[in-house]
Order: C-alpha cells, then sequence, then structure tokens
C-alpha cells in the first residue's frame, strides 16, 4: 500500500498539470494574440523564391464599449443651437428691399432780411448796397428802382428829392443815374452792418462823414473804372455803375444787413389800433420847387402804384414803381449850414430821434409811432399798444417826409 502512494501522486499530478496550464493558456492567449496583432512583426524573405508572410488573423480583438446605464446607444451630445439675430424692423422702402434713403440736398433759398421773400441763398449772406440816385427832373426816367428791395426818399436843396436805394436780394445792371451823398444818409446807413455806399462824391464836410461812418466807401472818387457815363444823358445826370460790379468790391468778412422791417404771415391782414382802409395817399417837399408824390393802392397788383408831379412814375423799362408797403416817416429838416453849387442850402432830416408814422400796407393805413436811439440802431415803428407794426413781404419805401406835409383817404 506505501508502494502505490507515489504512484497515485504522479497520476494526480498528470491530470492537474494540463489543466493548470489550459487556465493558464486560456487567460494570458488573448494578450498574446493582441500583441500579436497590434503589432505583427515584420516579413520577412528567404533565400528562396517563395515569400513567406504573415497570415491574417481570422479575429479583430477591439477596446471593448464602456458600459452604459442606458439601452440605447452612446452618442456625443449636440450642441445648443445658436438662436437666430433679432432683426430690426425697418421702415417701408428701405433695407435690401428698397432703395436707400436719400440724402437732402443743400437749401437753395433763405429769407431776405429787407423783404421778407424767398431769395438766392448764396446772395443772402452777402452785403447790402446802397446807391444814392438822383431824382431831378433830367435824371428821369432812373434805372434800378424797381430791383431796390428799400428805397429811401429824403429832401434835398430847393425841394427836390434823391434817393438811397437798397440792393441785395436782385440786380441791377446798369443802376443810376449816382449822384451825389448827403449827411442824412450816414445817419441812415450806419446801422445797415458795414454797407456797400454807392455815390458820385461829397463836399469836404460830407466826405468826412463817410470816411468815419461804418460803411464801405465804393464811390466814384475811389473806384472810377465801376463807373461810366451815358452819351445819351446830359452831365451830372449820366453817370452809371451796376450792382455786381460793386458788390464784387465787398471785403472778406461781409455780412448780411439786418432785418428793418417786421413781416407778417402770407394771408394775413394787416391790423393794429387805429388801422383802417385807404386807397390814395399824398406827400409832399415844398421849397423854391416842389416834389409831390401820390401812391394809390392796387389790389390786383397787391401794392402802391407811384405818380410824381402828375405823370406815372416809371423806370426806363416803363415799370411803374409799385411796392407792397409805403412807410410815411414823418421827420423835421434842420439846414446843415451849407449850400450847393447854386448857392442853395442844403437840409439834414433829422432821422435820430422819434414821431409819427403811417404804415400804408395791404390797402390800410395804420398809424405808428417810430423812433431810432442813434446813428447805428435801427427805426422801429410800433403801433399805438406798442406792438411792431407788421408789413406785407415785399419791396417797401420810406418817404422822409416834413411834418403836416401828408394825407391819405
Amino acid at each position: 500500500m506505501t508502494a502505490l502512494r507515489p504512484q497515485r501522486h504522479r497520476t494526480r499530478l498528470r491530470v492537474v498539470l494540463p489543466v493548470l496550464l489550459l487556465v493558464a493558456g486560456s487567460a494570458c492567449g488573448t494578450d498574446f494574440l493582441r500583441v500579436e496583432t497590434v503589432n505583427p512583426p515584420p516579413t520577412t524573405t528567404s533565400t528562396s523564391t517563395t515569400t513567406t508572410t504573415r497570415p491574417k488573423p481570422t479575429t479583430t480583438t477591439t477596446r471593448p464599449k464602456p458600459a452604459t446605464t442606458s439601452t440605447t446607444a452612446a452618442t456625443r451630445p449636440k450642441a445648443k443651437a445658436t438662436p437666430p439675430p433679432t432683426v430690426q424692423a425697418l421702415p417701408p422702402g428701405f433695407g435690401p428691399a428698397g432703395p436707400p434713403p436719400a440724402v437732402p440736398a443743400p437749401p437753395t433759398m433763405a429769407a431776405s432780411p429787407l423783404t421778407g421773400l424767398p431769395m438766392d441763398i448764396v446772395r443772402s449772406k452777402r452785403p447790402v448796397l446802397v446807391v444814392k440816385i438822383d431824382n431831378a427832373p433830367k435824371a428821369r426816367p432812373q434805372i434800378g428802382l424797381n430791383q431796390a428791395d428799400v428805397v429811401f426818399e429824403e429832401g434835398v436843396e430847393g425841394g427836390i428829392t434823391r434817393f438811397a436805394a437798397l440792393f441785395h436780394s436782385e440786380e441791377s445792371k446798369p443802376v443810376g443815374p449816382v449822384r451825389s451823398a448827403r449827411s442824412t444818409d450816414i445817419k441812415i446807413v450806419s446801422a445797415f452792418h458795414h454797407p456797400l455806399f454807392a455815390y458820385s462824391g461829397a463836399n469836404a464836410l460830407f466826405q468826412q462823414y463817410v470816411a468815419e461812418a461804418p460803411l464801405v466807401d465804393v464811390g466814384v472818387d475811389k473806384y472810377p473804372d465801376r463807373y461810366h457815363r451815358d452819351n445819351g444823358r446830359s452831365s451830372p445826370y449820366n453817370l452809371f455803375s451796376d450792382t455786381e460790379t460793386l458788390l464784387d468790391l465787398a471785403p472778406d468778412g461781409s455780412v448780411p444787413p439786418p432785418a428793418l422791417f417786421a413781416f407778417r404771415s402770407p394771408g394775413a391782414a394787416p391790423s393794429g389800433p387805429g388801422a383802417h382802409a385807404v386807397t390814395h395817399a399824398r406827400v409832399w417837399w415844398q421849397a423854391s420847387k416842389m416834389t409831390e408824390a401820390i401812391w394809390d393802392w392796387d389790389p390786383t397788383a397787391k401794392g402802391w402804384r407811384r405818380t410824381q408831379n402828375g405823370e406815372t412814375h416809371v423806370d426806363a423799362a416803363g415799370r411803374q414803381v409799385t411796392p407792397a408797403n409805403v412807410v410815411v416817416q414823418f421827420v423835421s429838416y434842420h439846414d446843415t449850414g451849407l449850400v450847393d453849387s447854386s448857392g442853395t442850402s442844403v437840409p439834414e432830416a433829422d432821422v435820430v430821434g422819434e414821431g409819427d408814422a403811417w404804415v400804408l400796407t395791404g390797402g390800410m393805413l395804420i398809424p405808428c409811432h417810430w423812433s431810432k436811439p442813434s446813428n447805428t440802431e435801427l427805426t422801429r415803428y410800433t403801433d399805438a399798444s406798442g406792438a411792431e407794426v407788421q408789413l406785407a413781404r415785399g419791396k417797401t419805401w420810406v418817404e422822409l417826409v416834413p411834418p403836416n406835409q401828408g394825407e391819405a383817404s
């Protein structure tokens, strides 16, 4: 019995050993096969004509997928969708569906400070030109009175009148006859923001006044090449220039004139305390001679037609003087102590101060009060309530008439 134990032990080892080897082989075989599959040995070539290559494995080992608790296949999560941009609503006709917005054209017109009417915007920025125009019988018919925005009529020697015509919104080519300056002119034009002043000379004292006044001297003595004589008229009633030629002399930095009057809205009726309808007004300057001006309201023309010394007052083109407004400003005159070439006393209008006035506008007469504190301040016209009298938009004549030398009906 004792001799059989070794044999039984060996028999047991023969049975157990293959089993252990089989288990070890099964545990390691996969790794061996994986190594061979992942890192195959290089192909070798023998010296014989037959090339030996590694046979392809019949199976491929892949990395096992991680276990998931879901019964569906795991997928990469989708990125959050970006919301579409907000599009601002555009007005009709704009954006891709319509044309781009139009750029507005720059303005070409502006309101005239002297008439209240539209005028060329470039001209509106230039200074005003004041031209002294003769009104003696031999000087008629004049050229340019109907193109002037404002005309002042002042008494000179012997009951004759002379005009100070303001040009800003319109041109006149030619303009005249141009005559000499008077001291009254200085007091009228000094408030017009350094206007250009055109005239044909003055005595030594008045010439000094011109030199000291806040204006630009463009008279014939200073710029003789800007003037010419009309051989069809007698001297001294034949000196002419043109407004464009004279305005070319404006210095840099010149500015437009101030508004001389207040204007009412288009279509508005004239009004004010004491306003009443009139169709006819008469004013005059009396000395050794007399100048008489009559103004008749024309509702069709919406203006006051002028007759002078019994004759229709027309310009060289045959057009009657017909401004929209006539201001009758009653002023006293005093003797300057000077005389003209004929020995007649030279008067000066007292336009600085205050007094009575009429505003003829829209077929109405508005009684008012005028006041001008100094040479460089504007004349204001106010009604009995203290409000500024409003004129019709258009051209205006200002008549500097002695007191009690006017009537209306």
